[in-house]
């Protein structure tokens, strides 16, 4: 397994939407992929997360405005975020997560104007 690739971050105006992915490499021991984040001087935070099942979770924080969801066949997840609004701002990172082992992406900047 390698890092897991992300892309899509950039600028938006507060009420405006992003979409994020993430490739990551294709095992059979891929069990989940999830999206955290990490604002200037906070903690990393969990996001949103999907299981290879499809069953995911969200942060009560971002309920209703973001989506996840994955293609098992490219191996890939979606980040859907809408409404953004300024406290979204964030380097936004994707972890793959397998039987043995977690892989972080390299993160990509989102940040969101008032």
């Amino acid at each position: 397994q390698v890092r897991p690739v992300e892309s899509g971050g950039g600028l938006v105006q507060a009420g405006g939407s992003l979409r994020l992915s993430c490739a990551a490499s294709g095992s059979i021991s891929l069990k989940a992929m999830a999206w955290y984040r990490q604002a200037p001087g906070k903690q990393r935070e969990l996001v949103a997360r999907i299981t290879t099942d499809g069953r995911t979770n969200y942060a009560d924080s971002v309920k209703g405005r973001f989506t996840i969801s994955r293609d098992n066949a490219k191996n890939t997840a979606y980040l859907q975020m809408n409404s953004l609004e300024p406290e979204d701002t964030a380097v936004y990172y994707c972890m793959a997560e397998y039987v043995r082992v977690n892989y972080w992406g390299q993160g990509t900047q989102v940040t969101v104007s008032s």
